[in-house]
């Protein structure tokens, strides 16, 4: 599940058929680059017939969490130094380096599709929705990530990934709120006590 969960951090890698022209690309980009904070809940659904679901939080620059709600216990935090992994129920806390995780682009406060840090490697687009492939070549042992909009309104509502043994991860957005207010101790972690410094409440 751990494997999985970290996959679900990274993001759909599927193939399209349709060449992204200049628009396309400055459409993502700015919407991508205006995003300053976002919350929304989510639904993960792996194709071995796995299951999660949990609230999101990112705040630019750098900063993400997710929390996972019973029976899997977990909570991701992405502080912007590194992302700590702390499984509540084995008591056990794992620190990642950010270049391990590819949603860190979506994460970075200015986002330029440029061909030398974040290349474009396949696109999509139909009358409901747009995705776009994405590989960073600087660090090729990170998988290419797509993100998936909504066309009307323009807005990010998925992302899957797909590891070694063939498992699709998909994470489904729901209830967005884009720059919504957010306490800046979600982002905090105790590592001493194991637990977040955030003081709001899990629903």
């Amino acid at each position: 599940m751990k494997k999985l969960i970290l996959l679900s951090i990274g993001l759909l890698f599927i193939a399209g058929t349709a060449c992204a022209d200049k628009g396309d690309l400055a459409k993502i980009e700015n919407y991508l680059n205006n995003i300053n904070s976002l919350k929304a809940g989510f639904v993960q659904i792996s194709s071995n017939g796995g299951s999660a679901e949990g609230k999101l939080y990112i705040a630019k620059p750098s900063k993400i969490r997710m929390e996972y709600t019973a029976p899997d216990d977990i909570l991701v935090v992405g502080n912007g130094d590194y992302i700590i992994y702390n499984d509540k129920e084995l008591d056990q806390v794992t620190n990642i380096d950010y270049k391990d995780i590819p949603a860190t682009m979506i994460l970075t406060q200015k986002i330029k599709f440029d061909g030398s840090n974040l290349k474009v490697v396949d696109f999509y687009k139909d009358s409901g929705q747009t995705s776009v492939t994405v590989e960073t070549p600087k660090t090729p042992g990170v998988k290419p990530i797509t993100l998936i909009f909504d066309n009307d309104p323009f807005r990010l509502k998925q992302w899957k990934v797909i590891d070694q043994q063939n498992i699709e991860v998909t994470i489904s957005l729901y209830d967005i709120e884009q720059d919504a207010k957010l306490d800046a101790g979600l982002f905090k972690f105790d590592k001493k006590v194991g637990k977040s410094n955030s003081k709001t409440k899990r629903k």
